[in-house]
């Protein structure tokens, strides 16, 4: 089956519903041994959800939908870890 050329791969914010293409988001992965974290290259093995903002990060957080996106339950642990992570990509952007 031959690969179209031209296309991005289009993902949606967990939070707003922005869709755009999956180098512009921020991809959070649940971890095997549990958590998550923030995947700063996207290619990290495991289930993932993105957002497209710190702001967008913060309500995903607080009503739940990452936990709901990544089907686990996230701890205080995984979400400081995973703000400190974007907070330092968006830092470099």
């Amino acid at each position: 089956m031959a690969q179209e050329t031209g296309k991005k791969k289009q993902r949606t914010c967990v939070a707003c519903g922005r869709q755009d293409a999956k180098v512009a988001l921020h991809r959070v992965v649940r971890l095997a041994q549990g958590g998550a974290d923030f995947d700063p290259t996207g290619r990290a093995a495991g289930r993932g959800a993105y957002v497209c903002s710190a702001e967008c990060f913060a309500a995903a957080r607080k009503a739940g939908k990452l936990d709901r996106a990544l089907r686990t339950k996230l701890d205080e642990e995984s979400y400081e870890r995973i703000a400190a992570g974007l907070a330092q990509a968006l830092r470099e952007a």
